[in-house]
């Protein structure tokens, strides 16, 4: 089994890990001029973003050629997960593959403009999260079928969800907005983290126009030099299963 992920603070990394197989790494995935995957179960693991899944998923799904005869996706949300499930249907579809089967686990959620990350962080226990990875990981152990059918609603709802969101959030200059303090001594491991290689770190810190809208670089910050005009507090997350140097492994 191939679990292919997409993690910014760790969350679904530890879920990849948690379903168990070969897990690996989307952002590492996409520097290959191609991309097959062979297995007998292939699945993905990846956050919300805005209702669906993020960029790079999206095109990676668009990129791979895969074979398999179970294909699963599972999403971590914080929230909701919207119309994240249906458009993970779609895409799939579009893409060639059969979804056999698609689920989300609620966690702490990461999204610093939305939530206070302390409060996030202690309601985590009242999410029951590790039940909800374990009935994720049986129903894939068993095969368990339950692809969703998208039919005219569904659209709808997911055109009004990306319409709306593409004006709000996930914007490719996100990021250019960032604001960096004194306090920053640039070790770079705000690059190193960065999925879609969209900082580099000289003389100071700079963000080009593909950001991926992750946050990885904001919780990863050693100095918590890095700050968002409207983020709620300042208070940094890291799924506690995962290190900092898996992240950078991911992503770098």
């Amino acid at each position: 089994m191939k679990v292919c992920y997409f993690t910014a603070t760790g969350n679904c990394l530890y879920v990849a890990k948690r379903i168990g197989g070969e897990a690996l790494s989307i952002p590492q995935l996409m520097k290959q001029e191609k991309i097959e995957l062979v297995d007998d179960a292939v699945g993905i693991v990846c956050p919300v973003y805005g209702g669906e899944m993020p960029k790079m998923v999206h095109r990676f799904m668009e990129k791979a050629a895969i074979q398999t005869d179970y294909f699963f996706f599972i999403y971590t949300y914080g929230m909701n997960h919207s119309v994240a499930i249906p458009n993970a249907a779609a895409l799939a579809a579009k893409a060639g593959i059969r979804l056999d089967y698609v689920n989300a686990v609620k966690m702490v959620d990461n999204y610093l403009p939305g939530f206070e990350m302390k409060n996030q962080m202690e309601n985590a226990p009242a999410k029951k999260i590790e039940e909800q990875i374990d009935a994720v990981c049986r129903d894939i152990a068993a095969r368990k079928n339950n692809a969703p059918l998208v039919g005219i609603v569904q659209k709808i709802g997911m055109a009004l969800v990306r319409n709306t969101m593409g004006r709000v959030v996930l914007k490719d200059t996100a990021a250019q907005h960032y604001i960096v303090t004194d306090a920053c001594i640039r070790c770079g491991i705000c690059a190193k983290v960065c999925p879609a290689n969209n900082i580099t770190v000289t003389d100071q810190v700079r963000f080009s126009d593909h950001c991926e809208d992750c946050y990885a670089c904001l919780h990863a910050c050693p100095k918590n030099a890095l700050h968002m005009k409207n983020e709620r507090s300042a208070v940094r997350f890291r799924n506690e299963h995962v290190t900092l140097k898996e992240i950078i492994a991911a992503n770098e």
